[in-house]
């Protein structure tokens, strides 16, 4: 069986392109399913009144119409005389909009050449009751008489009425479809909105269009929103006040305890008081560093950058980091990067790694590879990983497990966090995986950060 050339394959999978995007408009939109829901009522009301007219018209005309039919015939035909003249024949043609064809022994005339366009309403008036045709007659003298609708002349003309009713219904539908959208236009917004303040941008509120309900539920929406504001500026002011304010009294307890005695009793409790305060500053800083990225893009002081170099500089700075797998590029661009944002989530994350790694057969992988016009980060440990259940929860601040809860593992659940702040400030996308064994997380920087190639 011969393959299909390359332009069928680009056929079909325009054709499966086109039909995937249907079936997903289909399922959410809202204004296609209204415009059919339209399109179906509208030819439904049409064929039910086409219908339930063309009844009344037919027992109309067999109950009333018809007798009146007949006698007018009778009459047109007692006009042409006997035998039928072709003169009168002529000038009832003229008259009339009829056509004629008259047969016999003496007489043999049509009127129209081409009597295709009488025989539907000939077949159509010979129905119903009765022994003979409706517009045929047979003379005393001999002769054949047939009647028809003369269809040929401009002011009779069903099929130009029905492309104008056409016409109509598609106008009709269009202006409907027009109206549709400026009714659901809110719901546009209301999404727009929605995820605006998903982003945390409160600035500008859902726009209120008319009086309706959907006006009602974007202003109710705009309510809520200004309640999550100022919730959230309320919880990002204590946490601040609370953070500048224990930064004194922790300092002054890191000086005394500098004053005790680095021997004999005292020793252990001077090195546990240390341990415990260099604790407390951490999670300070981490607060207020969580806090600053909590502004986005703004709160970064962006440099070229080589990433390679920073990630060994980190390597170089941490404990433990002698056993870390490298597989980063000899050579990549530079990009547009805050380096110490970038340190502190490269720290965080083989922090978490080698913490998480101590009875794991292979130590962590730290990765950078290009994505197309993307750079992936990639830091992966081999130890236990964490419950399919988890890993949605575990970049959000103050969460860990309740396997890493005890006062060996370290941290307070701030560490993932931070690093989700850092590559969401930068425009990149944050993900989380078991790697069966061990937990991956991947850091895919943005295109359009690169500024020149390093060395």
């Amino acid at each position: 069986m011969a393959e299909p050339s390359p332009r069928k394959l680009r056929r079909l999978h325009r054709l499966h392109h086109a039909h995937h995007a249907l079936r997903h408009s289909w399922r959410h939109s809202l204004r296609l399913r209204l415009i059919v829901l339209f399109l179906v009522l509208a030819v439904a009301l049409t064929l039910t009144f086409i219908g339930g007219m063309q009844r009344a018209m037919s027992l109309g005309w067999r109950d009333a119409a018809r007798p009146l039919v007949v006698d007018y015939v009778d009459h047109l035909v007692a006009d042409l005389g006997s035998p039928p003249q072709v003169d009168k024949a002529q000038a009832l043609v003229q008259r009339l909009p009829i056509t004629l064809r008259i047969s016999g022994p003496q007489v043999n005339w049509v009127s129209n050449p081409a009597p295709h366009a009488e025989r539907g309403w000939r077949r159509h008036a010979s129905e119903g009751e009765g022994d003979s045709p409706l517009l045929q007659r047979d003379t005393a003298d001999g002769h054949h008489i047939e009647l028809g609708l003369n269809l040929g002349r401009g002011q009779y003309q069903p099929r130009r009425i029905g492309w104008f009713t056409l016409g109509a219904l598609l106008l009709l539908t269009a202006g409907t479809y027009l109206v549709l959208r400026r009714l659901l236009r809110p719901l546009d917004d209301i999404r727009a909105g929605a995820r605006r303040f998903g982003q945390g941008n409160f600035d500008q509120p859902i726009p209120l269009r008319g009086h309706n309900e959907l006006a009602a539920l974007a202003a109710d929406v705009n309510t809520m929103a200004q309640g999550l504001h100022g919730m959230l500026d309320a919880k990002r002011a204590l946490l601040l006040a609370i953070s500048h304010e224990l930064r004194s009294p922790l300092t002054r307890a890191r000086l005394n305890t500098e004053l005790l005695p680095d021997s004999g009793e005292a020793q252990p409790l001077r090195e546990a008081l240390t341990r415990d305060l260099a604790l407390m500053r951490d999670l300070i800083s981490d607060l207020l560093e969580s806090e600053r990225l909590g502004q986005g893009h703004s709160a970064l002081h962006l440099e070229p950058t080589a990433l390679p170099a920073l990630v060994d500089e980190v390597l170089a700075q941490l404990d433990g980091a002698s056993t870390i797998e490298r597989q980063l590029p000899a050579s990549m661009p530079l990009l547009r990067l805050d380096p110490s944002r970038l340190r502190l989530l490269v720290r965080n994350l083989l922090d978490n790694a080698l913490r998480h790694s101590a009875q794991a057969a292979r130590p962590p992988v730290i990765s950078l590879q290009a994505a197309g016009l993307q750079w992936v980060l990639s830091v992966r440990d081999f130890g236990p990983g964490v419950p399919d259940e988890v890993l949605p929860h575990l970049a959000e601040p103050f969460y860990r497990p309740d396997a890493a809860r005890e006062r060996s593992s370290g941290g307070v659940g701030l560490g993932l966090y931070l690093c989700r702040l850092v590559a969401q400030a930068h425009g990149g996308q944050w993900q989380v995986r078991n790697a069966q064994p061990g937990l991956e997380v991947r850091i895919t920087l943005p295109p359009g950060l690169e500024v020149g190639r390093a060395g």
